[in-house]
């Protein structure tokens, strides 16, 4: 019998309602008294009707070892009862920032037990989805300290609440389950899905031909000497080198860096099939645009309807280009196929 079967009799609404007022949403959750809820499982009702048709018998036909063998049973189900309730009581758990992640994959979550106590063992954590998930398993030492990570898949792009999470435990001999409920404070953001077959990126923008002499000349990493040729920046010149070799030499760099890109709102929707002029799809597209500059390291520069992002490099751009797609609206007045 699941654990939450008594509760799922009454109305959802009235249910909804009680949890969102016994559990409010919180950055750190402790398990106290009267958020611990406990229930028998499957095999402590059979453990429970076992005892009791042997001591049915054991009345019936007097037998003193049979009264000694169903008061001992009876004992140990007590004490499963109160191990089982003992195991989460005091716990604390506290959700670590979540890491932002692409729509519709899977977000690592790390939760952090701390256990001010003995040791706590079998206790397991699973998020209340409406769908059958994996729990992840987790042992807290005493007076300590342990991280288990699970995981959520966010359905669409945006910052979404996470859903409540369901600590539960059936330590030591699986008669009795406790268990409480977690409504996380944390937000999770998710980046819209790239597009799985994207074209090409589009080409840089021009620059004129002066700012890119100099830039092949001065930019780009240090790459050997060469000898001068007339022209050559006074600051590149090598005077010890000069003065060692009788002539003037100077410094071999490599190609400079490449010209920047600027991702447009209106050019995610050009040359697609089915569905180009969707607010989803452009977004995706231009995911997959920032992806494959980030790995091509090529500076590029993001233009969506009232949003301007300079070209610039490096993960925490890409995470800056990234996360202004996941929360970008259309403004008023603006069509998204424009």
């Amino acid at each position: 019998m699941p654990p939450n079967l008594a509760l799922s009799l009454l109305p959802r609404a009235l249910v909804r309602r009680w949890l969102r007022r016994r559990h409010p949403r919180s950055a750190r959750w402790v398990v106290e008294q009267r958020c611990l809820y406990i229930l028998p499982t499957g095999a402590g009702w059979l453990f429970a009707a076992t005892v009791a048709l042997m001591l049915l018998a054991a009345i019936n036909l007097q037998l003193s070892l049979g009264y000694l063998m169903c008061f001992t049973l009876a004992g140990t189900g007590f004490a499963a009862l109160l191990m089982t309730h003992r195991t989460l009581r005091g716990l604390q758990f506290q959700l670590r920032e979540p890491a932002p992640g692409f729509a519709g994959q899977p977000l690592a979550l790390k939760v952090e037990c701390v256990n001010p106590g003995a040791a706590r063992h079998g206790i397991a954590l699973v998020w209340e989805t409406g769908k059958r998930s994996r729990p992840a398993w987790v042992d807290v030492p005493a007076q300590g300290h342990a991280v288990v990570e699970l995981h959520w898949t966010p359905p669409t792009r945006g910052r979404h609440e996470l859903p409540t999470l369901r600590v539960q435990t059936r330590y030591p001999l699986g008669l009795f389950c406790a268990w409480t409920l977690w409504r996380p404070a944390a937000q999770a953001l998710a980046w819209p899905a790239p597009e799985t077959h994207a074209p090409p990126l589009p080409r840089p923008q021009a620059q004129p031909q002066a700012t890119t002499a100099r830039a092949l000349r001065e930019d780009g990493d240090f790459s050997g000497v060469r000898a001068y040729r007339r022209g050559d920046a006074p600051h590149e010149l090598l005077w010890k080198k000069s003065a060692h070799h009788g002539e003037l030499v100077t410094r071999e760099r490599q190609a400079g860096s490449p010209a920047p890109l600027a991702l447009r709102w209106q050019d995610a929707g050009n040359n697609a099939g089915s569905g180009a002029g969707d607010t989803e799809a452009r977004l995706s597209r231009l995911a997959a645009w920032v992806q494959a500059a980030s790995r091509a390291d090529v500076p590029c520069a993001l233009e969506l309807p009232g949003v301007r992002i300079a070209a610039a490099t490096g993960a925490q751009h890409r995470q800056r280009l990234l996360q202004a797609l996941a929360l970008w609206s259309a403004p008023q007045g603006t069509a998204a196929s424009d």
